[in-house]
């Protein structure tokens, strides 16, 4: 398993678009994907609703777990993805 924590700097969070850029990447991998919230709520990375379901706001610290072949590189492309985020 592989994980990697992000602060989220984007100034409207992680809402629709940049939810759904996520998850459109997080479905190139063969690793299972998971986003893990402050509080602890875990939650597949490919499925939107439950992403959005986390209500991640500017300044969230978010963990993004990866388990399998390619592990390493989908936590990499995934925290710069949320690192990067634009509205």
């Amino acid at each position: 398993m592989a994980n990697i924590t992000v602060e989220i700097k984007n100034e409207t969070g992680l809402h629709t678009r940049p939810g759904n850029e996520f998850v459109s990447l997080a479905k190139t991998f063969n690793s299972a994907i998971e986003v893990e919230n402050e509080a602890g709520t875990k939650v597949k990375g490919t499925s939107l609703l439950k992403l959005l379901s986390l209500g991640i706001k500017k300044g969230a610290k978010i963990t993004v777990h990866a388990t399998g072949e390619d592990e390493n590189e989908a936590v990499e492309k995934l925290a710069h993805l949320l690192e990067n985020l634009k509205d």
